[in-house]
């Protein structure tokens, strides 16, 4: 069963300088790893510093927004630029088995890292057997 889930779209309703904002954002690539006791996200956000990250649990939803912060030395323009938009956005929908109140998260060198633990119901057990 997949923990996490990248939402395509949301029928929630926006206003236009909402869906403006989303529709100018990029997608960053994001690998997810599982292991028996909960999720690790690794985003890769580079020119992101902490101050221009926005990373929130609402719900079953884990939402990444941030901005980047590429300088251009006073005075100048640059000559060619590949990067066209400012802002990174990416939603996940998180399964019932993970517990968002323990979310922790870290950013180092332009790699968020978001660790999502297991809720203790769906953490394993072991269970003791005894003898009669």
């Amino acid at each position: 069963m997949n923990a996490v889930t990248p939402n395509t779209s949301s029928t929630a309703v926006r206003d236009e300088a909402t869906q403006a904002r989303q529709e100018a954002a990029l997608l960053p690539p994001v690998d997810v790893v599982e292991d028996p006791t909960g999720i690790t996200l690794y985003a890769d956000l580079p020119g992101v510093p902490k101050d221009k990250l926005d990373l929130r649990v609402e719900g079953d939803q884990l939402n990444i927004e941030a901005e980047l912060a590429l300088p251009v030395p006073q005075g100048m323009t640059p000559s060619h630029a590949e990067v066209s938009r400012a802002r990174y956005r990416r939603a996940f929908t998180l399964s019932k088995e993970l517990d968002p109140e323990k979310v922790s998260a870290e950013l180092s060198q332009g790699v968020l890292r978001v660790r999502i633990p297991k809720a203790e119901h769906a953490q394993p057990r072991k269970i003791s057997v005894q003898v009669q």
